[in-house]
């Protein structure tokens, strides 16, 4: 097994499905937010913030890992802030060799200064156009938009439906789902779907990372989920011969046969699942053997400031601590631009102009 290295990596083209705009902010631009409007912080300097979030992220306790997010959302309550953390997600992402981002946050966290959810929306999207026309202007192409985030235990669905309808096309993409899956199931507002589906709006549901194989056959069977957040629970519904372990053949189960017959994206993020414990390590995560049983695997980075990662980062760690080769980052990279929430025409022209040149054009320079 060859690695690859850091400057390889970071120059690959990569798509990316699943990152929050509330958990990626840069540490400098929290701590200048919060001074402006009065907010304390648990730790003083950008330095000393990044590794709170860090050691909080790392730390196996859920209700310190919320806690991060108070930080970040507070200081995210006015169009002036919103727009700056949008176009600064861009522009890193862009410096990370993302060409295409779907960034998801739910709006109704987000009023707390008197904005509206429309008005929030509105200055996410300025921040987005501004930052792909700065990442534009220093070589580095870039397409990104807003999947906008119900909370599960709120019951906002609707809203954020009907805003994700009439903005569709207009840099909202698409519809996310998230929060405790335990006790508030899709189910809970099941008219939210049927309206999506009427309107063409593409959804995705966080299902299958704290919660197991049933949610996400409700994310599937109510939610009319076209991918799945995270997803990694899926593995077990997966056994294996009790003599070759999980390199041995596998039996898939019912949810686990659907989700791979039907190539449902999984949005899979290695590090982040295991601070939250749907997996152990990058080394032994279910993303490899998901992989090798040909399902359609995508990577992410869910929380790039808590995490305190990048796709760089995850692709790195899959191929120092999982043996990936420069083929196998290919393949989810692919499957990724083949599941973006766009029209297929603009996925065909991702993947041929875009990904594939892009990878080859590093591995001709390897031979």
């Amino acid at each position: 097994m060859t690695h690859l290295g850091v400057d390889i990596i970071r120059a690959l083209p990569k798509v990316l499905l699943h990152d929050h705009l509330d958990g990626g902010l840069r540490p400098e631009t929290v701590c200048e937010l919060a001074d402006a409007v009065g907010h304390k912080l648990p730790a003083a300097g950008p330095a000393a913030l990044a590794d709170w979030f860090a050691a909080a992220a790392d730390s196996h306790s859920l209700v310190r890992y919320l806690e991060t997010f108070t930080h970040t959302v507070a200081v995210m309550q006015t169009a002036g802030a919103l727009e700056r953390v949008a176009r600064e997600a861009v522009l890193d992402l862009a410096a990370d060799g993302v060409v295409h981002a779907e960034l998801r946050w739910a709006p109704e966290q987000h009023l707390v200064r008197g904005l509206t959810m429309a008005q929030a929306v509105e200055a996410v999207q300025t921040g987005i156009d501004d930052g792909v026309a700065r990442a534009a202007a220093e070589g580095r192409s870039i397409r990104a938009g807003q999947l906008l985030t119900a909370m599960r235990q709120a019951d906002h669905w609707t809203e954020v439906a009907d805003l994700a309808i009439a903005l569709a096309g207009d840099g909202v993409l698409g519809f996310d789902l998230a929060g405790p899956e335990e006790g508030f199931p899709p189910g809970r507002h099941d008219q939210v779907w049927r309206h999506l589906a009427a309107h063409q709006v593409p959804v995705t549901i966080h299902a299958g990372e704290a919660s197991g194989v049933g949610s996400v056959a409700e994310a599937l069977s109510i939610g009319q989920a076209l991918r799945i957040g995270h997803g990694v629970r899926i593995a077990d519904d997966i056994t294996y011969s009790a003599h070759g372990g999980t390199d041995g053949p596998a039996t898939l189960g019912p949810v686990a046969h659907w989700v791979r017959d039907q190539q449902i994206p999984l949005e899979v993020c290695p590090v982040s699942n295991t601070q939250t414990g749907a997996a152990e390590s990058v080394a032994t995560h279910p993303i490899t053997r998901l992989k090798e049983l040909d399902f359609a695997v995508t990577l992410n980075t869910d929380n790039r400031l808590m995490s305190r990662t990048s796709l760089t980062h995850e692709m790195m760690l899959l191929n120092t601590e999982a043996g990936w080769t420069l083929d196998d980052l290919l393949d989810v990279t692919v499957a990724a631009a083949w599941s973006a929430f766009v029209h297929h025409d603009e996925r065909r022209t991702m993947v041929e102009q875009v990904i594939v040149p892009g990878f080859q054009k590093i591995e001709r320079a390897q031979l």
